[in-house]
Order: structure tokens, then C-alpha cells, then sequence
């Protein structure tokens, strides 16, 4: 019984903390865009036939990669676009 004085307003604490964070969350836009970053993992963001300076940067990795592989003489599959 005497434990219940203690467990009741540290209960309280941690509602209302969780409470204010969730509160805080909704208050700076955490929860606006929903679907946004499951969809930006999918789309590629080509516009008008033009590839991003991600899309180069990695593929320039990539090619780099293959280089020293092919160097050291390790073999790999090579992704094809199409």
C-alpha cells in the first residue's frame, strides 16, 4: 500500500511527459507528411529526363567500386538499368 504513494505521482510524471513530448511533436510537423518518406524510398527523382547529383554521386561510387574489385580480382554482379 505505502508503494501506491510513490507509483500514483511518478505515474502522473510520466503521462504528463509523454504527454508534452506528443504535444510538441504535433506542434512541430512531425506527423504532416506521413506517406512522404515511404514514397521518396520508391521514386527515383528524375525530372524531365534529368538525374540528380545523388543519382550521379552514387553510381560514381559505384563504378569505383567495381574498378578496385575488378583490380583485386573479385568478381561481382553488375545491376543494368533496364
Amino acid at each position: 500500500m505505502e508503494s501506491l504513494y510513490l507509483l500514483i505521482p511518478l505515474s502522473i510524471v510520466v503521462l504528463a511527459a509523454s504527454l508534452a513530448v506528443f504535444f510538441w511533436a504535433v506542434k512541430s510537423g512531425q506527423y504532416e507528411d506521413l506517406d512522404g518518406d515511404g514514397e521518396r524510398i520508391l521514386f527515383d527523382e528524375e525530372v524531365g529526363g534529368e538525374r540528380s547529383a545523388a543519382n550521379e554521386v552514387a553510381d560514381q561510387s559505384v563504378a569505383g567500386a567495381m574498378q578496385g574489385d575488378r583490380a583485386s580480382g573479385m568478381r561481382r554482379p553488375v545491376a543494368t538499368d533496364g
